[in-house]
């Protein structure tokens, strides 16, 4: 098992590691890892691995079996070998806006207070579909209520509950396709807010800004069809394309 640096501090960008292993597919298995894996809508990390002198670009990084965590290299290469110790050096501007677009996506799902039936996250964007038989007849007021909970640059945090107690809070997840993974005796969840200030507390395992104002100025684009009760909706920074 690998132990989830970017669990414990999500802007730590780099860290010292030893090689646990590989897999058949040439990944690099680490006994800690500053890289987060492919989850949740939230694309894996990428960076560079680094020992002895050789430097090893990270294309992507997954699950593996037993809770490992899995480094992709970009390019064939000699793989470092087991008990190799490394370091880790994290795409971290990358990552951070996986961070606020991660965030935002929550924030999207308090102003949209509706079912996700699905979305994905990229450096440049995300979007989340919702179950919603009507298109809302004022786009400008969505995005405008975003910018503004964005501005009041609310506290991030998480704490966990037991499988129990999310058992018996259904309304706490949002999502009706994908559902938190049940069965370790316990499910991360992610607040916003803090006290008469939350806003959402929702299970997730992805990484976050630690307050809503880092995130920035967004602009929500065109909502979309997407089936008889589907509506998606897209977000990105900076100005949108006309179409």
């Amino acid at each position: 098992m690998t132990a989830l640096l970017f669990r414990e501090d999500p802007y730590l960008r780099e860290a010292p590691a030893r090689v646990t292993g590989h897999t058949p597919e040439g990944g690099i298995v680490l006994d800690r890892s500053v890289f987060y894996p492919t989850g949740g809508g939230q694309p894996g990390d990428s960076g560079l691995l680094v020992w002895d002198g050789i430097e090893m670009p990270i294309a992507t990084t997954v699950k593996g079996e037993g809770g490992a965590v899995v480094l992709v290299p970009a390019e064939p290469m000699p793989l470092p070998g087991t008990g190799t110790h490394v370091m880790q050096y994290l795409d971290w501007e990358r990552r951070h806006r996986h961070m606020r677009v991660h965030t935002a996506l929550h924030l999207l799902s308090v102003v949209v207070p509706l079912p996700v039936t699905g979305g994905a996250i990229t450096s440049e964007k995300g979007r989340l579909d919702f179950d919603m038989p009507e298109a809302p007849a004022d786009r400008d007021i969505i995005e405008e209520a975003l910018q503004l909970l964005i501005e009041r640059d609310l506290p991030v945090s998480e704490t966990w509950v037991t499988d129990a107690v999310l058992e018996a809070t259904p309304e706490l997840v949002k999502t009706m396709s994908v559902k938190p993974p049940r069965g370790q005796g316990r499910v991360r969840l992610v607040r916003i807010g803090k006290g008469g200030d939350q806003v959402d507390l929702q299970p997730c395992g992805g990484t976050h800004v630690a307050r809503t104002g880092e995130i920035g100025a967004l602009k929500l684009g065109k909502i979309e069809n997407k089936g008889r009760e589907n509506r998606r909706f897209r977000i990105r920074f900076g100005p949108l394309p006309a179409n």
